[in-house]
């Protein structure tokens, strides 16, 4: 079984969010979608995030009725800050045998020598990529950091919805609408909870 691993502070989870997951599932084959929720990332140290149990039922209201599309709680049952390559390393042993690929934007690649043991993320999943127009990623740069990584990378074509969690927090605190950008019921958790009202620039 092909398990793919989307990843995310999901400040809130949007329909960007979902077309992501969803080009990565239909791309490359997977049989599921694991909605790897951060509870504590250690690159996000410096900003107010939302409590984990908000962001918890927008994301399950968010992929409620997707195909494919599950939440792991792999990250909110164990004490913080989480790396990537303990997250990956304990999904290896929840789902033995399955082939894990993990999902991520290109940027994200680009940056991947700097994270805590990258070279671990590298030797135990295959690295679907988000591949953005005029975007150029220098393979051979990062394999010479990361031995085995062109091997590992698989493309995934940008959907064309491009949003940003930042950019529906701006607007919430501003007043504005977010239709279209987040699933409605996501969008009925942040009304009825008052999010994002105080930190529209955090």
């Amino acid at each position: 079984m092909r398990l793919g691993i989307f990843g995310g502070t999901f400040d809130p989870p949007h329909n960007g969010h979902l077309a992501l997951a969803a080009a990565a599932r239909d791309e490359l084959g997977l049989d599921r979608v694991l909605w790897v929720l951060a509870a504590d990332p250690p690159h996000k140290q410096d900003r107010i995030i939302s409590p984990a149990s908000d962001r918890l039922d927008m994301v399950q209201a968010a992929i409620a009725g997707e195909p494919g599309f599950e939440l792991s709680r792999v990250d909110l049952d164990r004490p913080g800050p989480h790396w990537t390559a303990d997250t990956v390393a304990l999904l290896g042993q929840q789902y033995p045998g399955d082939e894990l690929v993990f999902v991520m934007g290109g940027d994200s690649l680009k940056d991947l020598p700097t994270w805590g043991r990258p070279q671990e993320i590298v030797d135990c999943c295959i690295l679907g990529v988000l591949r953005r127009p005029g975007a150029q990623v220098d393979l051979p740069a990062l394999e010479a950091v990361l031995p085995g990584l062109t091997a590992k990378v698989r493309f995934i074509d940008e959907p064309p919805l491009s949003v940003s969690g930042r950019e529906i927090r701006e607007r919430v605190g501003t007043g504005r609408s977010i239709t279209g950008l987040v699933p409605p019921e996501v969008a009925g958790i942040i009304a009825e909870r008052g999010l994002y009202r105080q930190t529209a620039c955090a």
